[in-house]
């Protein structure tokens, strides 16, 4: 103890935050594989487009869901033929104390995405893998510039809307 009585600055430190992963399951998930249904054979040189969508609610005390919402489309860059469609919704559930209230939604959308990624990660290599496509290994997502680019577009329409009326 200080003098006086007072705690030492280490120990007036903000609380800390504590966060565990309560759970974490696929809530959905519809692999179609367009080229086997077709019979679509031959040279075939897959593109891929990612969509990204994320929610977040909470569930209870302390508790939070938490998903991550991908559409993955694959065409053949020659023809534009489909190959195949992905689209998953993979949840986690999250306690999480010691966070300000101010913080808690960019942390949603940014630090919990971040750690479910890499299990989702993998389901996705391993369902394309299994569906007859060369694993599918998806780059790292910016779940930063995802969330600004939210925020940036709500402002935007709440702006517009001021403006309209």
């Amino acid at each position: 103890m200080a003098e006086n009585g007072a705690e030492p600055a280490a120990a007036q430190q903000a609380p800390q935050v504590n966060q565990r992963i309560v759970a974490q399951f696929i809530r959905d998930m519809s692999f179609e594989n367009i080229m086997a249904q077709r019979g679509v054979g031959g040279d075939v040189q897959p593109e891929i487009a990612v969509q990204v969508n994320l929610d977040a609610r909470k569930r209870g005390e302390n508790q939070y869901e938490v998903v991550i919402k991908l559409k993955i489309t694959s065409k053949n860059k020659e023809g534009g033929d489909n190959l195949f469609l992905l689209e998953i919704e993979y949840a986690g559930i999250f306690e999480i104390t010691g966070l300000p209230d101010e913080q808690m939604h960019p942390y949603l959308l940014i630090e919990c995405p971040r750690m479910l990624f890499p299990f989702l990660r993998r389901i996705v290599s391993d369902v394309t893998r299994d569906g007859g496509f060369p694993p599918l290994n998806l780059e790292n997502i910016d779940f930063i510039s995802l969330y600004r680019n939210e925020i940036a577009r709500r402002q935007a329409e709440q702006a517009a809307a001021k403006t309209d009326a």
